[in-house]
């Protein structure tokens, strides 16, 4: 198996996720900047990789799997630090929604390729933006500290709030999408698709 540019950026991305972790226990003043920076990182990491598999067509099988895979555990790892160092209702219940709709629709797509309607569930576009706005709020999370006179961490919480929305919003749109082949009114088609990115 030969390892692409994007795929090697994506293998990148992974291993930054327990330098995000040993950053934000470390017992230093700069250890928010550090985190929300290695988050950030891994944020441009995602967007560089998938810039540059479009515009050389660096596409692989490994790599449409590894690519959701770094993202959805970047998320949810940053969202448990998130919430253990600040262990509110409001925190808690909007990581939830973020985890739990990442679990379904990881389930929904597994599912829907073994019965070979995956096009059914292809990205749509609310999905790019949820993932953009959700991004920008972790990095903000993650600093904490007021920046430039603006309360950093109260706007990463707003903008957390509209994500989970947008979440639940796309993940709606996943389902709806999806309902004919849940109901039994497709026809067993056989495989998946062959690759590419997802952004979901």
């Amino acid at each position: 198996m030969t390892l692409t540019i994007p795929t090697l950026l994506t293998l990148f991305r992974i291993l930054l996720i327990p330098v995000l972790v040993v950053v934000f226990y470390l017992p230093y003043p700069w250890t928010n900047f550090a985190a929300a920076f290695v988050f950030a990182l891994g944020a441009i990491t995602d967007w560089l990789d998938g810039w540059i598999a479009r515009k050389w067509h660096m596409y692989s099988a490994f790599g449409a799997f590894l690519d959701p895979v770094a993202d959805k555990l970047a998320v949810a790892t940053a969202l448990i630090l998130i919430v253990q160092g600040h262990p509110t209702l409001f925190m808690a219940l909007i990581a939830a929604v973020i985890i739990g709709r990442e679990i379904t629709i990881s389930a929904l797509r597994e599912w829907m390729a073994e019965i070979g309607q995956t096009s059914r569930v292809r990205v749509a576009a609310i999905g790019k933006i949820k993932t953009i706005v959700q991004m920008v709020a972790l990095v903000m999370l993650l600093y904490r500290e007021p920046l430039l006179g603006l309360p950093i961490f109260r706007i990463g919480e707003g903008l957390l709030a509209v994500a989970a929305v947008l979440t639940l919003w796309s993940a709606l749109a996943y389902l709806r999408a999806a309902w004919p082949a849940m109901r039994g009114d497709h026809a067993r088609t056989g495989g998946g698709s062959g690759g590419g990115r997802r952004d979901a």
